[in-house]
């Protein structure tokens, strides 16, 4: 295992959802250890804190359902350039939700990196949603429901986010965990080249398969790999601390299978850590689980793996 600088980059937004506490992840997972955990697997560790962004003018939107857009777009600016210096240093920068709508800012961020080493940049989404929503799409108005579809180029963002000059190729992108799609999102998902292996997919042919599909197409390209992790994408029987539970998600053994196999592959670039709330959460429980994935994903093998109470 090659040791990596790793860069933890905090991202207290929660304006994305309607459930507050996503503002409390960011800390949540520092104390749940992830600094120590990376560190013993020998990796360094620089941790830079929160991002803070700045006051915007007000924006409005005709679907009167959006909320906290100004709010939103903050966020995205100053999370994109956070990415992009992080991404420029070499390190491997790890973000820490906050809300799955950061990801509108750090996908954009490292995604313009990318474009300047002129490597096409592909993302991993472990999601029980594909966040494929569009400003006049979104009937619920909450933001983290955008991400995705922004990232990829999709139309209906013009004015209101900041302009995506780099988006990516839906065909480099791969939804895995998949199991709430409203409409709208599969009448886009229908029209584009995206790869999406749903949860009854992963029943029929295990979650091992898709994923290896996918890992070889990034190296097949020599293409750099954003990684975004939502705690949605666990089953709430074992993930309980985040506001968007759908039922039979990924298992405790399928999420780590996921994660090991990640870091066997060695393409991963960057990475988010997105919804954590820890005011759902069971004495840290959910906490703890995502710092033991990660310790999975930075090289932590299953005969290395302490014995520890969930």
């Amino acid at each position: 295992m090659t040791p990596q600088n790793c860069t933890l980059i905090g991202a207290p937004v929660q304006e994305g959802t309607h459930q507050p506490g996503c503002l409390m992840g960011p800390d949540a997972f520092r104390t749940a250890g992830l600094a120590q955990e990376l560190t013993s697997l020998g990796h360094s560790v620089t941790d830079r804190g929160n991002v803070a962004p700045r006051a915007l003018p007000p924006q409005t939107h005709e679907n009167q359902a959006i909320h906290h857009l100004t709010e939103t777009r903050a966020w995205a600016e100053a999370l994109q350039e956070a990415a992009y210096t992080a991404a420029q240093s070499g390190d491997l920068p790890i973000f820490l939700g906050g809300d799955h709508s950061l990801s509108i800012g750090t996908v954009a961020g490292v995604a313009r990196h990318a474009a300047d080493l002129d490597q096409p940049q592909f993302v991993l989404w472990l999601d029980a949603h594909p966040d494929m929503h569009t400003l006049g799409t979104t009937s619920s108005g909450n933001l983290h429901g955008t991400p995705l579809a922004y990232a990829m180029g999709v139309e209906g963002f013009e004015g209101h986010y900041p302009a995506n000059e780099h988006p990516v190729d839906p065909a480099n992108v791969c939804l895995i965990g998949i199991r709430s799609v409203d409409p709208a999102e599969r009448a886009l998902i229908a029209n584009l080249p995206v790869q999406v292996a749903d949860m009854r997919g992963i029943d029929e042919t295990g979650i091992a398969a898709p994923l290896r599909e996918f890992l070889a197409k990034v190296e097949a390209a020599k293409g750099r790999l954003h990684v975004s992790l939502d705690v949605d994408f666990l089953d709430p029987g074992i993930a309980s601390a985040v506001g968007t539970t759908v039922p039979g998600g990924a298992t405790f053994r399928e999420a780590h299978l996921v994660m090991e196999m990640l870091h066997e592959s060695g393409l991963m670039t960057s990475l988010d850590l997105v919804e954590l709330n820890p005011f759902l959460d069971e004495r840290g429980k959910t906490a703890r689980l995502m710092v033991d994935l990660c310790g999975s994903l930075m090289g932590r093998r299953v005969l290395d793996k302490p014995t520890r109470s969930h």
